[in-house]
Order: structure tokens, then sequence, then C-alpha cells
């Protein structure tokens, strides 16, 4: 039963605003953890044909098909406008750009270009667009799609965001395949949305490596709570930072683990340095040169996939058989792969591969417990053993191998191994699915942002929130609430306004809520608390208290408290309050300070719940924004400021020089002159005649 007692106005209480100052929340989403219970798992005989075989994707980690560039796995990427130096300059000339890519192309640099100078062009661009759309361009299609979905100079339209991805989906761009996905998955119709992810997924791994584990790139997350997260911006400044330059100063000394490190920094794209397998190669060769073992394996790698260099199994073979003399294990998984696929050898050999999987295994190598997974579900070499392979899959999964959570993926999602598991499948799916080529947007917003291009980092990460990301959706939430009009967000008509901008960051940080982010959960309860870019609602305030309380959030429980304190969306429950005061203490040790005032004031609710005392309590609501509108309009203007400094430094000379002129009155009465005070009488100084 709610009170009608009238609700705050920008705070719930001095206690409550205590609490924001003095409880530190987390930010980061939970990890995805895969639990597998006996009942995952098939009892009896595996039926090893699925259910539906037109819904799986037909991809095979030992099949004929070879590693396609992230161009042809990602087409239309943006990849060319924030990387044209790496997509460009070997191929341009030799396969020039079609027309149609040619005319999406310059619509994604005039958008860029209009979000970075202020959006006077967005208008145009987004008609530019449209009519390349309506020619049947489905890059232009997702594009626009993009506009719809976002509101950007179009009127918001979740309808004809879907369909423009659904037109665009269906002509192969991936982006458009991955917003569709999410938005699938978000509606719980996870028999579309498994077919999409497994697609993707199975994109993403034709672009991880074929020895070693890639590097999980994650994205930046740009805050810290409300305020930004410096020490992650701070390795994130690639070749400007600081870091780097020693390292890099290091290697043209000849130090070989500096130059494997710059090597790795270069062929990754890690910590904000732009990506560049010339630079990597150069740096692995100059590396092994010196005796580097790990950068043999790199260039083993490079050979395989002819990543700045022309493909040579030959030459990629032998760097590997080099490093696994190194004792460096991974290495066999590469040419264990080499043997099955028949590359840089004489023929295929599955007993030699089966041994060098075993080795990488035998090792801790989950590479190897995935390569021995992948021949005994598919019967290569030996005799074919699902059950087998789903043990091998789970120990490669555990140790983090992402084609092992793939695999585990097409289990659940053809029900061939384990029980059929749809949300399961589609969970997984997107983990690996969201680690392809496209995850590079992230990286070039990290870049704008770091050189203070709000705007263009705004747009970047608005792409990747609509894509389900639950970082970006963060981060582009925290740029509009942080930066306001300048985070150059754009509108149906021009800029945003104040309610554009609070509406779509509230839809931002619903997102990223709904995907495990506690703070997002925790913004999102003070939006319908206060009434910010949506209605007032305490019921729904309480639903997103909740949910971020269940990820053992102080601030929530305080909040909660507070609510059931005073009956607003929560029945009126003073021990269910102090029950949750007490949980976020337990929880935050720095919340002691508010969860005792909040203690204290139960106290009196409870002993003298109609004296005045309450009365007082439940006002403070109101007397603090009108102290805070007072200290921000009059206290704060820089002219008021100023003076009221001085005022105050006045007010204190004139308060030390009154204490200190009473301080000397006492001895300077006497004498007349100003002279100096007697010293003060010791006990028989009394004027009294000595006793004899």
């Amino acid at each position: 039963m709610r009170s009608r007692r009238k609700p705050p106005c920008a705070a719930h209480l001095i206690i409550l605003i205590l609490c924001s100052l003095l409880l530190s929340t987390r930010v980061t989403a939970r990890p995805f953890v895969l639990v597998l219970s006996q009942d995952d798992l098939k009892d009896g005989p595996v039926d090893e044909s699925p259910d539906d075989p037109s819904s799986v994707a037909d991809w095979d980690e030992f099949g004929e098909s070879d590693a396609r560039s992230d161009d042809d796995l990602d087409p239309g990427s943006w990849r060319p406008i924030f990387e044209p130096d790496e997509s460009n300059s070997n191929s341009a000339e030799e396969f020039p750009i079609n027309p149609q890519l040619e005319e999406y192309y310059s619509s994604v640099r005039k958008m860029v270009a209009a979000v970075s100078d202020g959006g006077r062009a967005m208008e145009d661009v987004a008609s530019e667009i449209e009519s390349a759309a309506a020619t049947g361009n489905p890059h232009a299609q997702s594009l626009l799609g993009f506009l719809y979905n976002t509101g950007m100079a179009r009127e918001r339209s979740g309808a004809k965001a879907f369909m423009y991805h659904h037109f665009a989906a269906d002509s192969g761009n991936m982006q458009s395949k991955l917003a569709l996905a999410y938005t699938y998955s978000r509606q719980d119709v996870h028999d579309k949305a498994v077919i999409l992810y497994a697609e993707l997924a199975e994109a993403a791994v034709n672009s991880f490596l074929i020895s070693k584990d890639s590097p999980v790139i994650e994205p930046v997350r740009i805050h810290s709570g409300a305020e930004e997260n410096k020490e992650a911006l701070r390795k994130s400044r690639g070749e400007e930072d600081e870091d780097f330059q020693i390292l890099e100063y290091q290697a043209q000394k000849g130090n070989a683990v500096a130059m494997y490190k710059i090597g790795i920094f270069y062929y990754f794209g890690l910590r904000g340095v732009r990506r560049d397998h010339a630079k990597a190669l150069w740096w692995f060769s100059k590396a092994v040169d010196k005796g580097e073992p790990r950068s043999m394996e790199l260039l083993g790698e490079i050979y395989a996939r002819g990543a700045g260099v022309k493909r040579n199994y030959t030459k990629a073979l032998e760097w590997l058989t080099l490093a696994s003399k190194q004792k460096l294990y991974s290495a066999y998984n590469g040419m264990g792969y080499l043997y099955v696929k028949g590359y840089g050898v004489e023929q295929k050999n599955y007993t030699k591969a089966k041994e060098y999987f075993e080795k990488a295994a035998e090792n801790e190598e989950a590479g190897g417990h995935y390569n021995l997974g992948v021949m005994y579900l598919k019967g290569i070499g030996v005799k074919k053993d699902v059950k087998l392979a789903c043990k091998y899959f789970i120990v490669a999964a555990n140790a983090g191998q992402p084609k092992a959570f793939y695999q585990l993926a097409k289990m659940f999602h053809t029900g061939i191994g384990l029980k059929k598991n749809l949300p399961m499948a589609t969970s997984l799916y997107k983990l690996v699915a969201e680690r392809g080529p496209w995850s590079s947007l992230s990286r070039w917003a990290l870049e704008a942002y770091l050189k203070g291009e709000i705007g263009k980092a705004f747009l970047l990460y608005s792409r990747m929130a609509e894509l389900g990301y639950e970082v970006a959706q963060s981060n582009a939430a925290w740029i509009l609430d942080k930066f306001g009009e300048a985070s150059m967000c754009m509108g149906e008509s021009g800029f945003c306004t104040d309610a554009e901008r609070h509406q779509r960051a509230h839809s931002l940080w619903w997102q990223a809520s709904e995907q495990g982010n506690e703070h997002a959960a925790l913004l999102i309860g003070d939006a319908y608390y206060y009434g910010r870019g949506t209605e007032r609602d305490y019921d729904r305030a309480a639903d997103a208290y909740m949910h971020a309380k269940s990820q053992s959030n102080a601030q929530a429980m305080f909040n909660l408290g507070y609510m059931h304190e005073h009956g607003q969306g929560l029945p009126l429950d003073l021990h269910l309050a102090k029950r949750y005061y007490d949980q976020a203490l337990e929880i935050d040790p720095a919340a002691k300070l508010p969860v005792m005032l909040a203690l204290a004031s139960l106290w009196v609710r409870r002993n003298y719940a109609n004296s005045f005392m309450v009365d007082l309590i439940d006002s403070l609501p109101g007397v603090y924004p009108k102290a805070d509108e007072w200290i921000k309009n009059v206290v704060m203007e820089e002219g008021n400021a100023t003076i009221l400094a001085l005022f105050v430094c006045l007010l204190t000379v004139l308060y030390l020089r009154e204490r200190q002129r009473r301080q000397a009155a006492p001895g300077g009465g006497g004498g007349g002159g100003g002279g100096v005070a007697p010293p003060p009488l010791r006990p028989n100084d009394n004027g009294a005649p000595l006793v004899n």
C-alpha cells in the first residue's frame, strides 16, 4: 500500500544523498558462467541427427574452406572509413570498390562528418541514405535501420528499423543480422535468434587463430559508475601511452621480449594500438632474430592466415615446428591443424594430427582439448564418440576457449550430445558472435573518445549498442548523461532536445540492465523514482532496485530500505527497511555513515511517530533541492563565488583578531601605556603577608 506522502523532488533524503556520494557501485556486467548439470547431458545412446537439420550452421573446423579476411566476413564494415590504410593500401587498385559500395561509404563519411561538425548536414545525409536504400543497397538499408532505431534525422520507429534491418540481413549484411538477432533474443524469440547468432558465430570463429587462443579484446568501459574510468583509458591510448613508448624504446634497443610484445600489440590491436599486420610481422621477425620463441609461433600464424604477407603453409609449418621445440605447446595445435587439412605437408595425416593435439592437451592447452573434441565429434581419424567430444569441449570451455563455446552452442541447438536448449544455445552463440570482426567498432569509438571527438564516439557506441553489446549501451548512455549537449546527440530534427536525450539514455541503460549491468539497473530505478526521461513510477523503480539488489548492489539495498521506510512503491515496513539498510552495510562498509543516519531516522520514526521530529525528517527532501538550487545559481556563480570567498576570508581574519584581542585583554588594562603585561601571579603572590 502506497503512502500519500508528497514524493521528493530531487533527492530521497539527505541520507540518500550521502549514500549516493559514499556508496561505491560496480559497473561491470555479470560474467557469463556456463554451468552444466546432469540434466543437460543426454542419457543412453546419442542421437546424432539434429532435430531440425536446416537450422544448423554447416561449418566444419577441419573442412575445406580457408579462413577469410575481416572484410569478407563483415561486408559493409566501416573499416575503410576508420582504418583506410589497412583495408585499401594493398588491394584498392587491384580490386576497386564497386559503385554501390562507394555510394554507401560516401554516405557513412558524410554522416560521421555531420556528427563531428554539429549535425548541420544530417538531414541531407539521411535523405541520401534513404535514396540509396530504396535502390536495394543492403548496407544503406542497414544504415537507415540504424537511423530509425536511434531517431537520428528520422522519427524513431522500432518497426521501420526492424524492416530495414530485415531487408539488409536478407541481402547479407552481417551487422543487420546481429541487430535482428539481438531484437529476437530480447523478445525471447529464441527459435529465430538462434539461427542468426549461429551464422554470426560461425563467421566469428572463422577469424580466430589456428594454434593459440586469440586474446579476448573486450570493449573498454569508459566509465566507473558516475566517473570516468581514468585507469582503463590511460591503458588504451595506443602509441601515445607512456608505457607503450617505454616498451617501444626497449624494443628499439634490442630487447627481444619487448619486440614480441610490440608485435602482439600491432597484430591484435591491443590497448588502443591501431592494428597493423605489416608492423607486427616486422617486430616478430626482429624478435626471432634475437631468439624469442613465442614470436616463432605468431609467425606461423601469420603465414598460415596470410595476414600482412602472402599465405605460405610450408613456412607456417616450419615456424610452428620451431616454436614447439621451444616447449610452446600451443604450437602443436597449429601443426595438428595443418596435418588435418593437408596444408604445407605431403598429405593429410590424422594420426599425426591427433598426436599433436594430445601433446597440447597433456600440457593443459585448451586448444588441444578443443581439437580432440572436434575429431571425436566428426569421427576424423578416430571412432566417432559424441559424449567424449562433449567432455573435451567442456574442459576447453572452462579454460575460456571461444571455439568450444561455439561447439557447445551447436550441441544445445541441435540436441546432439546435450539436451536441446535454445535459450542456452542463443546465449552461447551470442558470446562467440560478439567477438567477430564487427567488434572493431569499439576500438574506433574509444579512439574517437580519447581524441575528444565525443560526437563520433557516441555515434559508434550507439551503433554497437544496437547490435547488442552491453558495454557499448552503457558507454553511450553514460556519454549522454555526462556530456549533455556536448554529446552531439542527433535527434529527429537537429540536436537532441533534453527530452530526447533523457529518453535515449533511459532506453540504453534499460538494455544494459537487462544484460546484467547493476549500475544500469540502479540508474533505471532512479529514472522511474524521479521521473527522468520517463513518467514517475515507484513500482517500476522498486522492480529496478530489486534487480540491482539481486546483484549485491549496496546502493540498491539502501534505496529499497528507504522505500520501505516511506511506503513508496513498497509496503510501509520499518523492519524490512532496517534489514535492507543492514544488508547495504554488510555489502559495502563504506556505507557506514549513511546507514547510521538512516537507522537513526528509523529509531525516531518508531519511537516518536507523531512528533515534530518525524515531520522535520520528512521535510528534508523538500529543503534539499531549494538549498541545492541556491548553491548552484547563487553561490557557484563565478562572481558571487569570488565575493563569497573574500567575505569568508574577511570574517576569518576578524574572528582571529577578536580572539587575539580577548586573550590579551586581561593583562593590558592597568598600565595605561600599553606596556608589557606583568607575569601571572603565582600561588603566594596575592598580596597577603606571609605567616611566620
